[in-house]
């Protein structure tokens, strides 16, 4: 049986209702970032730096040396981005060293890695090839084995791990044409069939999903008689009857993702391949994201240490006025900035990574933080090497080896890192999201007195437990130790920059405080607002993991001394950012722009686009959705 699915019409209140029942709520673990947004400097849960136990490292080290010669000799990235695709012998290699089980357990027939060493292996095998690394990287991070690890059922797991670990490829289906980042409206329909959901609608931009073997799917199950109904999460084969690859996509960068449109018509699934009970889908991507997360940043800290070879390799060549380019200011400084954040993105990741491995923090903001930041980041360092190769950072590698130059794909890597401001959440659905975690604290005590739709006599019961929680929290907003002279004095010439952390964490609670005393239950209106908060809060946490990381190298390596020049010139950097998003939070064109936009929206400045033609068609802005039979062909295909 099937039914038409219609996209559910819902209001803004009921989107943020279904974003808010899918957030885990509780905090039974300490987390760094929050308590840095509550102008708590809590140094001890990242100082010493936590470091991996010695089997992990045998094991991660072991299978580091395996990847890095199958990258060396078995990964043509230049060929991937020639033919736009990945060749079966390259995932068919994946299979055979064990790569798409690193994250599964050993009992599973996988290799068992740390989240440090998965997130290692992303970055090694995403500097051979950008669309290879998203390969793994949706297969483990988002794809099946996460969400089996964390709410399967033991019959799951032992039904789809071992082939999940060996031979089976899987992707993520949450994304629907007219569906983004606002799950209330999804509308693939799983309806209740016997012992069996029948599953119908289209999903967009499903990475992996045009070779994958095993998907799991978002689809939305109708409440009815014995079933509560909403968002649910299915293991659902990929070659079932009923599923066509309807295109394979294609894009600006990584031109081998096997990402494609799929249409599920009439797709009968066992409810025994449900995962978690009928509801929790959102829930479950969310919670599955708190680790995955890591594997874009990872991607991105590997990005920024090839731009920093390049970018030495070229400019002490390169010569201009007598003299290498690099020996010029103008280049200078931009090298310094790639090389100063390459260290602090690769301690981002690292931290929040080990983090992840000891399992005492609660890293959910830290993930998402390392997520906003190497993204955006990775992106600027890329953008400053293309501008120090000129000309040749503009021209394919192609192009300059057939005019006996070296291959350099820095454009390429230019286009391939554009999506991880987008992928995975964006950056200003990242902004909004880890804005949320971090006025948690507040909206737990105060949140109803803002709230229009609570009763007096509740607004009356959270004023006095606000009362209570700000008589205790704001005076410790006063004064800290980053005004003592010798706070953090361990950490040498590093810890004038942990004391600025420790009294600008304190600074940034009291401007969110400020903020939400002002607007009230306005504050989720200012964006423009909450997305400096998140930049402030970014900033401080890569200060604190690039101090923590240079102290540890100086106690365990023969670079300690380097390390520490690399983390004062970053928080340098990170600091005269930082003192820039202050003055903006307060001096901005947040109003001017809301008008002028609303303006553009009323057709106010259609003169201003005259004078030009539109290179593109008159086709619809969405593509149509409809429920029902494919009329195209089925371009999935198997690796063997």
């Amino acid at each position: 049986m099937t039914a038409p699915t219609q996209r559910p019409k819902v209001t803004e209140r009921e989107a943020r209702q279904t974003a808010e029942a899918a957030r885990e709520r509780d905090w039974h673990k300490p987390s760094f970032a929050k308590e840095l947004f509550l102008g708590r400097f809590r140094l001890d849960l990242v100082h010493p730096h936590p470091l991996p136990a010695d089997e992990d490292v045998r094991r991660g080290e072991a299978f580091l040396a395996t990847l890095r010669a199958f990258c060396e000799t078995r990964i043509d990235g230049a060929r991937i981005e020639r033919e736009a695709r990945i060749p079966d012998e390259t995932i068919a290699g994946l299979k055979e060293i064990g790569a798409l089980g690193m994250k599964i357990d050993p009992a599973y027939g996988g290799l068992g890695l740390t989240q440090l060493y998965y997130n290692r292996a992303l970055a090694l095998v995403g500097s051979a090839s950008p669309a290879v690394g998203a390969l793994l990287s949706a297969h483990q991070s988002i794809g099946v084995p996460q969400p089996l690890k964390l709410f399967g059922t033991q019959e799951q797991k032992d039904a789809f791990l071992p082939r999940l670990a060996r031979t089976d490829l899987s992707a993520f289906l949450l994304t629907e044409p007219d569906v983004g980042s606002d799950p209330a409206r999804l509308a693939t329909a799983a309806v209740p069939d016997g012992d069996a959901y029948v599953l119908d609608g289209v999903k967009l931009w499903t990475t992996n999903g045009v070779v994958a073997d095993l998907l799991v799917v978002m689809a939305r199950v109708p409440v009815s008689e014995g079933h509560p109904g909403g968002i649910t999460a299915f293991v659902v084969e990929a070659d079932a009857p009923g599923i066509t690859v309807e295109h394979r996509n294609a894009f600006m960068g990584l031109r081998g993702l096997e990402n494609g449109v799929t249409r599920f018509h009439g797709v009968r699934v066992p409810a025994a391949h449900r995962i978690g009970p009928e509801g929790a889908g959102l829930k479950i991507a969310l919670t599955t994201l708190n680790t995955g997360r890591l594997s874009l940043p990872a991607a991105c800290a590997g990005a920024a240490k090839w731009c920093l070879r390049i970018a030495r390799e070229w400019s002490a060549v390169r010569e201009q006025w007598g003299k290498p380019v690099a020996r010029h200011e103008a280049v200078g400084t931009k090298i310094s900035f790639i090389a100063a954040t390459a260290f602090a993105l690769e301690a981002v990741v690292d931290l929040a990574s080990q983090l992840a491995d000891e399992d005492r923090n609660d890293i959910r903001i830290e993930a998402a933080l390392a997520k906003l930041y190497g993204s955006e980041k990775a992106w600027l360092i890329a953008d400053e090497l293309v501008q120090i190769r000129g000309g040749r950072g503009y021209e394919t590698a192609d192009s300059l080896a057939a005019r006996g130059e070296r291959a350099v794909p820095a454009e390429q890597l230019l286009r391939d890192l554009r999506i991880n401001r987008i992928f995975e959440g964006s950056t200003e659905i990242m902004h909004l999201l880890i804005a949320r975690e971090a006025v948690d604290a507040h909206l737990s005590v105060a949140g109803d007195l803002i709230d229009p739709d609570t009763s007096l006599a509740d607004k009356a019961r959270a004023g006095a437990r606000a009362g209570g929680f700000y008589a205790r929290w704001l005076p410790g907003l006063v004064a800290g130790q980053g005004q003592l002279p010798r706070s953090y004095a361990e950490f040498g010439d590093l810890a004038a920059h942990l004391r600025y952390v420790e009294r600008t964490s304190r600074k940034l609670a009291r401007s969110t405080f400020y903020a939400m005393s002002r607007w009230r239950g306005r504050m989720e209106l200012k964006q423009a607002f909450l997305g400096r908060i998140v930049d402030i809060g970014a900033e401080l946490f890569a200060m604190s993991a690039a101090c923590v990381r240079a102290e540890l190298l100086r106690t365990t390596t023969d670079h300690g001394r380097e390390a520490h020049q690399l983390a004062d010139a970053f928080c340098r950097q990170a600091r005269l950012r930082v003192d820039d998003l202050f003055t903006h939070l307060w001096s901005n064109t947040d109003d001017l722009d809301r008008r002028v936009a609303d303006g553009v929206l009323a057709g106010r400045y259609t003169w201003l686009e005259e004078g030009i033609v539109d290179p593109g068609d008159d086709g619809p802005w969405i593509a149509d959705a409809t429920p029902g039979p494919s009329t195209r062909e089925n371009v999935h295909r198997r690796i063997p």
